[in-house]
């Protein structure tokens, strides 16, 4: 009687689609920036509520995770329901326009009730399917990059929100539709009973499955004591700056180059916007769970090794490739896909390294890392932007990139002496 009470692990993964598509709502910031900086904004400021919104997204995550053994996944997503809907919903209160307005409620309030929801399908998902770890992470997180075309459509070219009913309504509707998927997501979001294993899946006969069964869990204290947080946390710092600032200004630059190379205004934006709302979008979504299910094969380090250089190599070049509306595409795509493999690969990496059960405590404090890159990357891509120098932010991150390729490239096994600063922490 009880196994008929055991909930289709399915389900949880209908769940984590449907909260993550409305949690990838940040990625649909670019298409309000036009508007606004015709509203008489700077590209600053543009990027100002992106950052906040990512760093005030990552430091609640560390809080949720703390809460989501205590509280459970449910209540976290109901939590994240309501304050994201609100801050949504709060904006558009304002006029849709105000700087200061818009950095409370979307940036703080909107950020935080992405945190307070994005850990809950990773740590769910890994309980319901540990014989297939990267690709259900993967498979989890994807709607949070396809959530992003379908918000910037939506207000755009498919339903043409902002054209029709402007910004301030646009965000209400936003929020009364982000609650609302993020409510009914979360009904299925609970773990496995404790011991529960999927049918079919024995570690002792399983050598990788053995491996996980073997691995030692790694307290949120016990990681921070490790060279491998630092090395993981540095690759994703970079890696992250490079693709949020190319979300940032994957409208804006291009239509620039665009326009330098003999396109009409009109034409450079239609592009751009084909670029980012497609293209870049729909890879984030597919790399999520083609890196995921890779890794899966691959291993994480090797993988993410791959993702951080072909990044790199990728943003060196997009400088010659923004104002070809071929090669834009092209590279668009490319960073799109590497990107999404982020949010695939370094939850499992933080799992493999440091232990599936604490996976929903200690991925928080690896993803801070995205805070960091949120502030250093949009940043850098608004200040340079104000100075015409698109170029140069782009291939910074480029360099970071391979930077990242490198360091983890040193990442091994933590050995369980954990009491000990690591020797490079004491210097």
């Amino acid at each position: 009687m009880s196994e008929k009470r055991i909930m289709n692990r399915w389900l949880a993964v209908l769940g984590a689609v449907l909260m993550q598509l409305a949690l990838g709502a940040i990625y649909a910031w670019s298409v309000f920036t036009p508007s606004l900086i015709e509203a008489g904004w700077t590209k600053v400021q543009t990027q100002a509520v992106f950052s906040i919104g990512l760093v005030t997204f990552a430091l609640s995550m560390v809080w949720a995770g703390k809460k989501l053994t205590k509280w459970g996944p449910g209540k976290l997503s109901f939590l994240s329901a309501i304050v994201l809907g609100a801050g949504y919903a709060l904006a558009g209160t304002t006029g849709g326009t105000s700087f200061p307005a818009l950095c409370l409620f979307i940036g703080v309030i909107g950020g935080a009730g992405i945190g307070l929801g994005y850990v809950v399908p990773i740590a769910v998902g890994m309980r319901w399917f540990p014989d297939k770890k990267g690709f259900i992470t993967g498979l989890a997180v994807a709607g949070f990059g396809f959530g992003a075309m379908a918000w910037v459509k939506l207000a755009g070219a498919w339903g043409n929100l902002i054209g029709t009913f402007g910004l301030s309504t646009t965000f209400s509707i936003y929020g009364l539709l982000f609650c609302l998927m993020i409510a009914i997501g979360g009904i299925w979001m609970r773990f496995p009973p404790e011991g529960w294993t999927p049918e079919g899946y024995h570690p002792e006969t399983n050598a990788a499955a053995a491996n996980e069964a073997a691995e030692e869990n790694f307290s949120f204290s016990e990681m921070l004591r490790t060279p491998q947080f630092y090395l993981i946390f540095a690759t994703f710092t970079f890696s992250a700056a490079a693709g949020l600032m190319s979300i940032g200004l994957m409208k804006l630059y291009p239509m620039e180059a665009l326009q330098a190379a003999g396109h009409s205004t009109a034409e450079a934006s239609a592009i751009a916007g084909t670029a980012m709302a497609v293209f870049f979008s729909l890879s984030n979504g597919l790399g999520r769970i083609i890196w995921g299910t890779a890794s899966d094969k691959l291993g994480r380090k090797l993988s993410i090794l791959l993702m951080a250089a072909i990044q790199g190599v990728t943003l060196l070049a997009f400088t010659v490739m923004a104002g070809n509306e071929l090669l834009l595409y092209v590279g668009a795509s490319i960073i799109g896909f590497n990107f999404g493999g982020n949010f695939a690969l370094f939850p499992t990496i933080t799992a493999d390294t440091f232990g599936t059960k604490n996976v929903g405590q200690n991925y928080p404090y690896v993803f801070l890392a995205y805070g960091v890159g949120g502030i250093f990357g949009p940043m850098l891509g608004g200040m340079l932007g104000d100075i015409n120098n698109f170029p140069l932010a782009f291939t910074t991150c480029g360099a970071c990139c391979l930077i990242g390729a490198a360091a983890i490239s040193l990442v091994k096994k933590p050995g369980r002496n954990v009491n000990t600063t690591p020797e490079f922490a004491r210097r």
